[in-house]
């Protein structure tokens, strides 16, 4: 790959996706819908996370849970290079119910950034056998053992309870739907300020920012399933399907398109 490119890779198991990049992209505040696990092999990064401000080198763990807020910018001036799997919380889910002996499907991964090269050499084979030949017999076997090396259970928990929660879900229950601040601070019983603070608190995004953020969920669903780009932006809430690839690509590196070749 040369410097700057993205790439999905077609995995044979459903609900993985795998993604190789080489690149000094800085990645815009987002989240995944996906747990993700991989390894940079090239370069380092720093990136805002759950545990703050955390750096990442060669051979070091990334890890992301899903709705965790992060970004993402190179060090130094030669980008960086990584390969992660993206995971759909189903798959994690069973894992874990697996790892536990039936106790829990619930779990979440440990750290934004771990320094161990026996789980580096996991993930690094884990992400081969997804992309690769390897019988399903190896792959489940990877996917436990990467999976209990980087977890840990808990048990499940709802939404907490807070001052954004009408806000937040109607956001969530459709995200494509035009709304105000005015009317998500009606919602919530809060000024327009002070529903932006109350986001941030507990979103780690502004009321804007997690409304694009909700779209290209829903955008990603739409594509993943077939729909044209240009019906997927106008479904998922965007002016238009340019708009939906700046903030597409903002947070993803990739664009819609490749992200619709990929899995088609």
């Amino acid at each position: 790959m040369s410097r700057g490119q993205f790439r999905m890779l077609r995995c044979a198991r459903p609900g993985v996706e795998a993604v190789e990049a080489v690149s000094g992209h800085r990645f815009a505040r987002h989240s995944h819908a996906q747990f993700g696990i991989g390894v940079i092999h090239r370069g380092a990064q720093k990136s805002a996370s759950c545990r703050g401000l955390v750096e990442a080198r060669a051979g070091d763990v990334l890890m992301v849970n899903p709705g965790e807020v992060h970004d993402g910018a190179p060090i130094g001036d030669q980008g960086r290079a990584w390969r992660m799997l993206y995971f759909d919380p189903a798959i994690v889910a069973a894992a874990t119910r697996d790892i536990t002996q039936g106790r829990t499907g619930t779990c979440e991964l440990v750290d934004p950034v771990m320094h161990d090269s026996r789980v580096a050499a996991r993930a690094a084979a884990c992400f081969a056998a997804m992309t690769g030949d390897a019988d399903d017999v190896r792959r489940d076997e990877l996917l436990l053992e990467l999976i209990a090396s980087v977890s840990r259970p808990r048990e499940a928990a709802g939404i907490a309870p807070g001052p954004i929660l009408p806000a937040r879900q109607r956001i969530d229950d459709d995200p494509a739907a035009a709304v105000t601040l005015e009317e998500l601070g009606r919602l919530c019983q809060l000024s327009r300020f002070q529903l932006i603070r109350a986001f941030m608190r507990a979103t780690g995004l502004t009321p804007h920012a997690y409304i694009i953020q909700r779209r290209i969920d829903l955008a990603r669903r739409l594509i993943g399933g077939g729909l044209a780009l240009a019906e997927a932006a106008a479904d998922s809430g965007f002016a238009d399907q340019s708009h939906m690839t700046r903030a597409f690509t903002a947070r993803y590196g990739i664009s819609p398109g490749a992200y619709a070749a990929a899995v088609a």
